[in-house]
């Protein structure tokens, strides 16, 4: 089986999260990366659904800019 069809399936995810719920997605990116301080109202944003096994690229962002940054 080829990764091809996993990514592009990820990669649709990634990208219609970030169009539905931009304010969303990126908290959430922040909050599992650990660059978001520690607030309830921001804390209120995080959407833990996004975070199922499916979701590789988001998976690979929050590991990233947990590295990096």
């Amino acid at each position: 089986m080829s990764l091809a069809p996993l990514m592009f399936r990820s990669l649709v995810r990634l990208m219609v999260s970030l169009i539905r719920e931009p304010a969303a997605s990126v908290t959430t990116l922040l909050y599992y990366s650990n660059l978001l301080p520690q607030n309830i109202t921001w804390e209120r944003l995080v959407r833990r659904e996004m975070l199922d096994q499916e979701n590789y690229l988001f998976h690979f962002l929050i590991n990233f800019l947990r590295c990096f940054w």
